[in-house]
């Protein structure tokens, strides 16, 4: 292994890679069959994988925009989504 981080590609995944990868280390983890140091090792990933979800979640979410309406009904502009209510 080089002095790289191993997790720095993390940072650039998608949302759906970084979740398919996720999802795929919680199976080998519950599997139960990997040795200790890979499982310390994809663990590890797998906490990086799921900040970057995490992350990509909310940057999503800051841009969702509900379409505001006139009396009428005609489309005004834009708020930001409240999601508590």
């Amino acid at each position: 292994m080089t002095d790289a981080k191993p997790n720095a590609d993390i940072a650039t995944l998608p949302f759906e890679d970084a979740l398919k990868q996720l999802e795929a280390i919680v199976a080998r983890l519950e599997r139960g069959d990997v040795a200790l140091e890979e499982s310390i090792d994809i663990y590890t990933r797998g906490e990086a994988l799921k900040a970057r979800c995490d992350a990509l979640l909310k940057q999503a979410e800051a841009r969702i925009e509900k379409i505001t309406l006139s009396t009428g009904g005609k489309p005004t502009g834009a708020a930001p989504l409240d999601v508590e209510s």
